[in-house]
Formats: structure tokens, C-alpha cells, sequence
């Protein structure tokens, strides 16, 4: 048990990695962010299409998903007026890795 801490604890790249992946756990913990990370796994949506689903307000919405973006987690595409987010799934499964790495 005590040898799985260093690992964890090991360098300042692994203590970053870590604090980082906290950084990003404490962000999508947010239900309703996580809600929207659940309706992107179904494709590509338009935020007129979020926000009514979720029956939130058009601004909220618009807060999540820039938290998310910021986060790399999602991103966007502008088509016209309409914006269109998609998962990023390469960076959620840099974050999926990580987070095996330290809890398995």
C-alpha cells in the first residue's frame, strides 16, 4: 500500500498529473455538466438542442459548455448562427488513463 503512495507521489510531473486530474474531477462533478458530457456521447449537438434538453436556461448551458471547453473536453464548431459541440475524445481518454493509473 505504502509503495502505490510514492508511485502516486513519486516526482512533480506524476504530483502535477494528479492535481491536475483533480482539477478536472472537481469541474465535471457539476450534474449538470455531466449531463451534457452524457448527451454529447450520442454525436455532435447544437446548444439550442442542449439547453432545451436539459430545461435550463440558455446562459447556464452556455457556462457549462465553456467550462468544458476550457477543459478541452469538448469542442466547438460555429455552422452559420448555430454552434455545435462534440466530445473530445482524446483528451477524455488521457483523462480515463490517468485516472485508472491512480486508483487501480
Amino acid at each position: 500500500m505504502a509503495i502505490d503512495i510514492i508511485k502516486c507521489c513519486q516526482n512533480k510531473k506524476s504530483i502535477l498529473k494528479i492535481e491536475n486530474l483533480a482539477k478536472v474531477l472537481k469541474k465535471i462533478s457539476e450534474p449538470n455538466r455531466l449531463k451534457i458530457l452524457c448527451l454529447l456521447k450520442g454525436g455532435e449537438k447544437c446548444v439550442c438542442d442542449i439547453w432545451q434538453c436539459l430545461k435550463l436556461p440558455q446562459n447556464l448551458v452556455s457556462h457549462h459548455l465553456k467550462v468544458l471547453k476550457d477543459l478541452k473536453l469538448i469542442s466547438s464548431k460555429k455552422v452559420g448562427l448555430k454552434v455545435f459541440y462534440k466530445l473530445n475524445q482524446k483528451v477524455i481518454k488521457k483523462y480515463l488513463k490517468l485516472f485508472k493509473k491512480a486508483i487501480l
